[in-house]
């Protein structure tokens, strides 16, 4: 990735676009798993898109415009404000004003940004600039998107959602509309449904599971990452690197999905690269997506949040001691928590415990976007080059995050590509250490130094 790149964007000033036509002015409220505080930011997502001689004397600005004040038609919420009401419910007030929109051109071509297109991406801030005043949670745009003309006539599609909004697959649904009417379609082919009231706590409402996720934890050792000496880099995982990973994992786990073999060996690595105490407890969360472990599932075109955060515990000691099936072991178990109850209880919680955030004091985030449909966003232009996630890291609290973006290296490999976010020394410790795994030397290790897991480890 060509992270020394630098380039000029020369930007017009930021715009509100409107919806098309007249919108019902309501206030809509969201869901109990909407409001929660570790939902309350903003999330920026990237598309390259290659120049396409099929579609000349067409301007991607002008088209897009269009295309969003005509989606807005059908997803007016988008052009609201959110409210904050009694007990910190969140409310869009249903306004009309639109959500900012910023025209850009800049003086580099997409090959210019190198072979592998991934997080981190030079230039971002210049990419998808924060307007100022406009990244509030409350009163502020929920939707900001720019769209970068490049120099070889392909263009960068640039956007930050709200947070509480939707999900990823919520996002993709809104992001596919917009490409359907730029296309010429008179109406997107999925219909939007609000329909937040479903994921709404019960009266009363009553706890049933362990959410351990929502646990209380204090920092006694300064463990929240600094975010002065950040260091972001992605890493690929293809089959032959997911393999090698199976290979050392006892018999009975090797069919494991490649999502929770890759948690798992995140989780143990990332760990050891912190170098906490070895009685500290290590949380990883799994982002869960529950659309379809809802019962009824959630309607098709719900692009409400749908998913859960459950999370594994356990000490930084038997992390680094034991071998990895130790760690895909929990991480199986607190995937497979997630249920119809499971989303209920957690609706409750929020309304309970007044919409709390999730632990993140030692705590590691993985969401899967690899299924999200990012690389399927269509303009008009073809689908694009890199879609999905902008960077690593982000969140309400900064560094805990990582997403799994789908992605095809130069030697046309389909993998996972990972942004990590962690303080430049451990960075390089993590990276030692992912490499230890993926020669399988870390195992034998484990092995010698737990007679206990000998069998299994061999």
């Amino acid at each position: 990735m060509a992270t020394s790149l630098t380039f000029k964007v020369l930007r017009r000033a930021p715009e509100l676009i409107a919806p098309a036509k007249p919108t019902p002015r309501e206030l809509k409220p969201l869901s109990d798993i909407d409001d929660q505080e570790g939902l309350r930011f903003h999330i920026p997502v990237i598309q390259f898109y290659k120049y396409n001689p099929f579609v000349n004397g067409k301007d991607p600005v002008k088209v897009i415009r269009e295309a969003v004040a005509q989606t807005l038609v059908s997803y007016y919420p988008f052009a609201g404000r959110l409210r904050e009401g009694p007990n910190r419910k969140l409310m869009v007030d249903c306004t009309g004003e639109g959500v900012l929109f910023i025209e850009a051109d800049a003086d580099v071509t997409l090959e210019q940004f190198g072979d592998a297109l991934q997080p981190p991406f030079p230039g971002l801030e210049e990419l998808l600039f924060d307007v100022p005043g406009s990244a509030g949670v409350l009163n502020c745009p929920l939707l900001l998107i720019q769209v970068t003309r490049l120099k070889c006539g392909g263009f960068i599609f640039a956007l930050r959602l709200n947070h509480t909004m939707g999900d990823a697959a919520g996002l993709v649904q809104f992001m596919s509309a917009v490409g359907e009417l730029a296309r010429g379609l008179r109406a997107p082919t999925v219909p939007p449904v609000w329909e937040r009231h479903v994921l709404n706590a019960r009266d009363p409402p009553r706890v049933t599971c362990t959410h351990h996720e929502y646990d209380e934890v204090a920092d006694t050792k300064n463990t929240i990452i600094p975010l002065d000496d950040m260091s972001h880099r992605s890493f690929f995982f293809g089959p032959q690197e997911v393999s090698a990973i199976r290979r050392i994992l006892p018999q009975h786990l090797r069919r494991c999905s490649a999502f929770e073999i890759l948690t798992a060996c995140l989780f143990r690595c990332r760990t050891i690269a912190l170098q906490p105490d070895p009685n500290e407890e290590m949380r990883i969360i799994c982002i869960v997506n529950a659309r379809s472990k809802i019962n009824p599932p959630l309607p098709a075109g719900y692009y409400g949040n749908g998913f859960a955060f459950p999370v594994a515990i356990t000490t930084a000691e038997k992390l680094s001691k034991n071998p990895l099936g130790f760690a895909l072991e929990l991480v199986r178990k607190a995937k497979n928590d997630v249920n119809d109850e499971y989303m209920r209880s957690l609706a409750d919680l929020m309304v309970i415990k007044g919409r709390p955030h999730f632990a993140v004091v030692r705590s590691y985030l993985v969401s899967d976007v690899t299924r999200a449909g990012f690389g399927d966003v269509d303009f008009g232009w073809g689908k694009p080059v890199y879609g999905g996630p902008a960077k690593g890291g982000v969140g309400a609290i900064p560094g805990v995050a990582s997403f799994y973006i789908p992605f095809r290296n130069k030697k046309g490999e389909e993998g996972i590509v990972v942004p990590v976010c962690l303080p430049a020394p451990a960075m390089a410790r993590f990276v030692e250490e992912l490499e230890k795994t993926l020669k399988g030397e870390n195992e034998m290790v484990a092995a010698e130094s737990n007679t206990n897991f000998i069998t299994s480890a061999l």
